[in-house]
């Protein structure tokens, strides 16, 4: 779903620019959802029980209507993907301020975990009922345990493509903006990553 592209958006944007403060705050509110599912599918259970995703969402929507004009002035990617980036930063905050100081030295790393348990499920679903063939869905889902070990199994650029594409819906060009990428190293890296799934998962699948 390429949601910067639409004709919404666009037409905030515009309103945005010329200065009307009524569109600036429509446009950030027309992204609350599709940011509070990018951070929820990422909280582990045990930060979730301290940290509600709505409050890190609207931290990064304070930020980001101070620097709303800024990115006006001068639009380097989508308006999705810029958004995306300041409320990663504060999940990456929230992670940094919760999480025990044993974790620490592994967010210098890996500065915010990966999917919950859920959202790998989810995730394999996903994939399941968009990349595989009709007749052998049945099969594969009977293989669920087996889809969200191979995609665990996965290094992390490869499961983040398939994450943006799948479960957060986003477009080519916004993944690009996203990863900081070409559009065409999107679209590689994304076959290249069904491709290890595929080989993960064994002879099982076929034809897929």
């Amino acid at each position: 779903m390429d949601t910067s592209g639409g004709s919404e958006t666009e037409s905030l944007l515009r309103r945005a620019a010329n200065g009307e403060p009524s569109a600036r705050a429509d446009l950030l509110e027309r992204y609350r959802p599709q940011l509070q599912r990018m951070v929820s599918m990422r909280l582990d259970k045990r930060v979730a029980a301290r940290v509600d995703p709505s409050d890190i969402v609207q931290e990064a929507m304070k930020d980001a209507f101070q620097r709303l004009p800024e990115y006006l002035a001068d639009p380097q990617i989508p308006f999705y993907p810029w958004l995306r980036r300041i409320a990663w930063d504060r999940l990456v905050d929230m992670y940094r301020t919760h999480v025990t100081a044993e974790r620490r030295s592994v967010l210098r790393e890996h500065p915010a975990p990966s999917l919950n348990e859920e959202s790998v499920a989810e995730l394999a679903h996903s994939i399941v009922t968009s990349s595989v063939n009709p007749g052998r869905r049945a099969m594969l889902a009977e293989m669920q345990d087996r889809t969200k070990a191979a995609l665990l199994q996965l290094k992390p650029h490869d499961r983040e493509v398939l994450v943006l594409r799948y479960l957060e819906q986003l477009g080519v060009e916004e993944i690009a903006g996203v990863l900081g990428i070409s559009q065409t190293a999107v679209t590689s890296r994304h076959l290249r990553a069904l491709q290890r799934l595929r080989r993960l998962l064994g002879d099982d699948l076929g034809g897929w």
